[in-house]
């Protein structure tokens, strides 16, 4: 059976409660105005206050039971008779238990006789357990159901209920953020300690020389490759300093153009057209790099003598990148920009000043706070950016502030470590994490500036 229909049959129950609330409060209100009085709350707040008691406990339960049911499925196949012959661990048995599944759900071919044996179990166990989540999801909406039903009467508070309810509903996803901003910090952090017990934070944070072999025995590697360093300065240099040198002035004279000199039609037609880069893959803005702006910037490395020209370079990956985090500076400067009081420009050219002046002295720093967020966003954007880097950028750990030699950044060692064929317990594995962390410090580090920033210079208008 589907585990979407305990969720239906919760949303029905909801819908039905929704009916026959409305109903009643009609039928309230119309013994209320016999008497010369009327409902406290509209009818449609009756109604709603019991679907919500109808459907939410029992949709949460639908929920969680899917997610739930699966593993109580397996654990009741595994504990019948018929699968004792299978093996202990491994992929075989791994296999053997999928494809009973999908044979017992009705789907694919039997390749191993050992599944044939777990079909029925696997339907038996399916069937007991959908069973206890449907009677369990009809329990739950009857039951909210009918308690909320019973409640009414002319002068039940719905409305505030209803808005109370749904306030919670929305504190609760709000903290999604929150909830998850933790997890993945708990996990980080979980997996960053076991590193760090073989490699010491200060070799890995101090350390000059990146060069991990998951193929190393574990006993046996030398902390002194896991030095950081490069992947530092190849990330700062490509996605902060190179991207950022790029995207600012370009975003933020195609931001003022927008606001102050282009008509409304021109207006109407470039935002969404600029707009469009935030649209487009970062895979696609790796193979133009990769095969269009690398080659050139290489071949002009060579013709102004630089002989180390390569054709993976810092330079080639940190323009496209720069590219293509243009939006993000542009439509923040021009949104705030845009929203400077129109008093301001008029204020400053009464008063004898050109456009340009208006601009650089009075609308900039008025929305600085905007442009300021903006960047830090872009910021964050680039320094996170794996594809540019993986196809443009190389996989050598350099410590160098040539822009034409080939350099390598965080997110890329994260892709390497994580992909290869070493054991997931090796350090080597192991530093993905510890790096993951560092960035994420770094972004969570970007974002607190930025507020302060923002802060400092927020202006407030009437």
């Amino acid at each position: 059976m589907s585990p979407a229909i305990p969720i239906l049959l919760a949303l029905a129950l909801g819908l039905t409660g929704w009916l026959a609330a409305r109903a009643r409060a009609w039928a309230l209100r119309r013994e209320a105005r016999a008497m010369e009085s009327d409902l406290h709350s509209l009818p449609g707040y009756h109604g709603w206050y019991v679907a919500l008691w109808a459907a939410a406990p029992a949709t949460i339960f639908a929920i969680v039971w899917a997610a739930a049911s699966p593993a109580l499925v397996l654990a009741r196949v595994l504990a019948a008779p018929a699968a004792s012959a299978l093996p202990a661990f491994g992929i075989q048995r791994d296999a053997i238990l999928a494809e009973a599944q999908s044979l017992a759900s009705g789907g694919g071919t039997a390749f191993n006789p050992a599944s044939a044996a777990l079909v029925e179990p696997f339907r038996a166990a399916s069937g007991f357990y959908s069973t206890i989540g449907i009677a369990v999801t009809l329990l739950l909406g009857l039951a909210g159901g009918v308690f909320a039903f019973l409640r009414l009467r002319a002068d039940f508070t719905a409305r505030s209920r209803v808005e109370r309810m749904v306030m919670g509903g929305l504190v609760l996803a709000s903290l999604v953020a929150i909830f998850t901003t933790f997890g993945i910090l708990a996990s980080l952090m979980f997996e960053t300690l076991r590193f760090f017990q073989v490699v010491s934070p200060a070799d890995f944070l101090l350390g000059t020389h990146w060069g991990p072999d998951p193929m190393v025995d574990p006993s046996a590697i030398r902390p002194d490759n896991y030095g950081a360093i490069p992947l530092f300065w190849g990330t700062v240099f490509i996605g902060a300093i190179i991207a950022m040198v790029v995207a600012i002035p370009l975003g933020m004279m195609s931001a003022i153009y927008l606001t102050q000199y282009a008509t409304p039609t021109l207006r109407k037609w470039m935002k969404p057209l600029l707009e469009i880069l935030a649209g487009v893959p970062t895979v696609v803005y790796g193979y133009f790099a990769a095969l269009t702006v690398a080659p050139l910037i290489r071949d002009f490395g060579h013709a102004i003598g630089i002989a180390s020209a390569s054709s993976e370079s810092a330079l080639a990956a940190g323009v496209v990148m720069g590219i293509m985090i243009i939006p993000f500076v542009s439509s923040m400067a021009d949104d705030s920009i845009a929203a400077v009081p129109q008093a301001m420009r008029d204020g400053s050219l009464a008063m004898g000043a050109t456009t340009s002046e208006t601009i650089r002295r009075v609308l900039i720093p008025a929305a600085l706070p905007g442009i300021v967020a903006g960047i830090m966003l872009a910021v964050s954007r680039a320094i996170g950016e794996t594809m540019i880097v993986v196809m443009a950028a190389g996989a050598t750990a350099r410590l160098t502030a040539n822009p034409f030699e080939s350099m390598t950044t965080v997110t890329f060692q994260i892709v390497a470590m994580l992909t290869g064929e070493g054991s997931f317990d090796h350090p080597a594995t192991l530093s993905a994490f510890a790096l993951g962390m560092v960035l994420f410090l770094v972004t969570l580090t970007l974002n607190f500036v930025a507020l302060r920033v923002v802060k400092r210079f927020r202006e407030a208008y009437e």
